[in-house]
């Protein structure tokens, strides 16, 4: 027993939280660890695990040593235990935030056994002067947070966490408490194997929250989006992840100009300003918080009404932890993510630099995240499947909880399909991940094939009259059935089951569904239909549009293309602007532009709209934020003082390309840009004018490369671009 406790569990519960019952297995993981046990805890996010080793330590005589992560976090847990208690010295946080004169007072109140909850940091643990101190006092136990930082499979893998175990025997030979809220079979394994408790009893809450709602949305114009999203939740709090600092601040940018009390939260702000911040969203000063994930982590606001994921998170532990912030007091609960591809190929370059083992999980994971994403199965039984918990897609709590359970995709049979899949699986000796397999069926010769000369196999171009696309949604599906598992221990490889080797031999009825197309996806500059479909526009508006540009460019002797360009004209067909304000809201036109060229097309719309009885959701025109970053203020600044634009370039590190498309988005957004002074060092006015008039007289396009061509080469590509910015500038702007 590691206790001196004179009163039970449920009495010690009322004398300290004032609650009179426990929540799920709190009460039975209490008691183990007060008979002295190893333990191990995994429960999701709000079901209760900090109370699993706080009561614990209240209970037993010496201090229990929580080793935390975070230092934000620490300092959340410490106030929180402190509210219970007659002195703040119950519990203390030992880390490097501290000055001497306060790591003093925290050891003479350790010492002097006023302190039951010491938190500690897994760096501070290996500190010689911090082991020679907890030598000399008193342990009850040690409490692992957030144990999944010991798992190199974990989401959020530390270092100094696999070298706990050597430190804690050293210290004293106390027991164990592990706990985490994220933890697949594979994570749940290498802990215990990890800190040397593969004898502690393992309490395992469900995973499921059914009061959250799933769902992933195609990266469209994520920002109109995500603005609309919120406005139609008024007065509701909210937390949107961002991947980046510079996403995160110009996301709350935009929210706030659209009237909602939004608030930037990241690692760059100062700490007194994220505690000022993070603070009003507790009081429900601010109703978004817009964070990178190091937003979050304790932060115990049980009323979170929705979650929105900007950029897709790098594994489906940090999207299930981070999900789990919603809805913590049972009631509504929207996780809602934006997905593109291009997001997890941003990933994907973050593991380039990463050791070759670090580099297989991290794709691994990811893989798991483009499979959630993209599936069209319930994603509730995905997730739950993923972290080794069955669900009854039908009657299970939460079922219909999901984009894809409310909004089923088509089902078709795939009984011979499904056993193709399987039966390649069982053709080639040797266990490989799933996609190898798709190529193998689709006859995709890569090097691996080659390398394995698979090319003979007898299932080479067997599922030829399908794509990769369906393959892969093959094999995802057969995994979620049980039919093929993935082996742990070789990043995801796969291997038979049982049930998959019955269903070869005797194949049932299996119903495929199809998967979501996240072919077109584009960050912010994509238009959704507003009228609920995705991105359609109105072939008839549009071919009247590009008429009547076709007759004011011959009236005003330029180009189609000065007037608006196609991209500006198919969103007028989605948004249907009927005033010279509505369309500044569309995409590629400015101010100017609008007051130049507006009135016919307006007036034209306003015409269509009517005699078609056209519904507008014009509450969903959100207005943006100027781009007024650093870089591109400092630009048009060198302009200004006819600082050559190569050696601009040379000044900034890059590349004279990569100046000339920066101002080309500058003049594109409305900007007046002045150039003359560089034009005229790199080329002669002849040659200047000569470009100049094709622009004006002869171009149908304004596509750089026609140009190119139709000078035979005589001028450089850049050459055009930049008298193309000229001529932009002056006419179109």
């Amino acid at each position: 027993m590691i206790q001196l406790a004179k009163i039970g569990a449920k009495k010690a519960l009322q004398k300290y939280f004032g609650f009179t019952k426990f929540k799920g297995e709190q009460e039975a993981v209490i008691n183990n660890l007060l008979a002295g046990n190893n333990t191990f805890v995994i429960m999701p996010t709000g079901g209760g695990k900090s109370l699993c080793y706080q009561l614990p330590a209240l209970m037993s005589e010496g201090t229990a040593i929580v080793v935390s992560p975070l230092i934000a976090l620490m300092k959340n847990q410490v106030d929180a235990i402190r509210q219970v208690s007659e002195s703040d010295s119950v519990a203390h946080f030992l880390n490097s935030s501290l000055n001497k004169t306060e790591s003093n007072r925290v050891r003479n109140d350790v010492s002097n056994g006023k302190t039951k909850l010491l938190y500690v940091a897994p760096e501070s643990l290996t500190k010689q002067a911090n082991i020679d101190f907890l030598t000399s006092i008193k342990i009850s136990f040690f409490a692992i947070d957030e144990a999944h930082c010991i798992s190199e499979w974990g989401h959020d893998f530390r270092p100094e966490y696999r070298r706990l175990k050597p430190i804690i025997k050293a210290i004293d030979n106390v027991p164990i408490i592990a706990l985490t809220a994220t933890a697949t079979p594979k994570v749940q394994t290498d802990i215990q194997k990890n800190l040397g408790m593969q004898d502690a009893k393992l309490f395992k809450a469900s995973f499921n929250r059914p009061n959250l709602y799933y769902e992933v949305r195609p990266k469209k114009d994520v920002q109109k989006e995500i603005v609309r999203f919120i406005k139609e939740r008024k007065g509701k709090s909210g937390i949107i992840y961002c991947l980046s600092r510079k996403k995160v601040e110009e996301l709350a940018q935009v929210i706030q100009v659209n009237g909602i009390r939004a608030l930037p939260y990241h690692a760059g702000l100062d700490a007194n300003t994220r505690a000022k911040h993070q603070d009003m969203f507790l009081m429900e000063d601010a109703e978004v918080i817009v964070a990178t994930i190091a937003f979050g982590m304790g932060i115990d606001k049980p009323d979170v009404r929705f979650v929105i994921h900007h950029d897709i998170p790098k594994s489906l532990e940090s999207y299930y932890q981070e999900t789990g912030r919603a809805g913590r007091d049972g009631g509504e609960g929207h996780c809602l993510a934006f997905y593109t591809y291009k997001d997890i190929e941003k990933l994907e370059k973050f593991l380039h630099n990463k050791p070759l083992a670090e580099q297989e999980v991290g794709h691994q994971l990811l893989q798991e995240v483009v499979a959630f994403s993209e599936t069209s199965i319930n994603r509730r039984k995905f997730i739950l499947h993923y972290f080794g918990e069955e669900f009854d897609e039908k009657n299970g709590e939460g079922a219909k909880m999901c984009d894809n359970s409310k909004f089923p995709k088509e089902k078709f049979e795939g009984k011979d399909q499904v056993k193709m899949a399987l039966e390649a699986i069982l053709s080639i000796e040797g266990k490989h991940k799933f996609n190898y397999y798709v190529d193998i069926l689709v006859g995709k010769l890569t090097s691996k094939v080659k390398t394995y000369k698979h090319q003979n196999n007898s299932f080479f171009e067997a599922g030829i009259n399908y794509d990769e696309t369906f393959w892969n949604a093959v094999y995802r599906q057969i995994i979620v059935s049980g039919l093929a598992a993935k082996e742990i221990e070789s990043y995801g490889t796969l291997y038979l089951t049982p049930k998959g080797d019955s269903f070869i031999k005797s194949p049932s009825s299996f119903l495929l569904t199809k998967e979501h197309d996240f072919s077109d996806t584009d960050e912010d500059d994509i238009i959704v239909d507003q009228k609920g479909g995705g991105g359609a526009l109105d072939p008839k508006l549009f071919s009247f549009l590009k008429d009547l540009r076709k007759s004011l460019s011959v009236k005003n002797k330029i180009p189609p293309f000065v007037i608006f360009q196609d991209p500006s004209l198919e969103d007028m067909t989605i948004q249907y602007p009927t005033s010279i304000e509505d369309l500044q809201a569309i995409s590629g036109v400015g101010k100017g532009k609008a007051i130049r060229y507006g009135k016919p097309f307006i007036e034209l719309i306003s015409k269509y709209v009517e005699e078609n009885n056209i519904e507008r959701h014009q509450d969903f025109v959100i207005k943006s934020i100027a781009n007024k970053s650093a870089g591109k203020v400092n630009l048009i600044k060198n302009i200004d003082k006819k600082i050559p634009l190569d050696e601009i370039a040379k000044s900034q590190g890059k590349e004279l390309d990569i100046i000339i498309e920066e101002i080309e988005n500058i003049v594109n957004s409305g900007t007046k840009i002045n150039i003359d002074y560089y034009l005229s060092d790199i080329l002669d006015d002849d040659s200047q004018e000569e470009i100049y008039d094709y622009f004006l007289e002869d171009a149908e396009t304004d596509e750089i490369q026609i140009a190119h061509d139709e000078f035979d080469g005589d001028y450089s590509e850049n050459e055009i671009r930049l008298i193309k910015i000229k001529f932009m500038s002056e006419m179109a702007n």
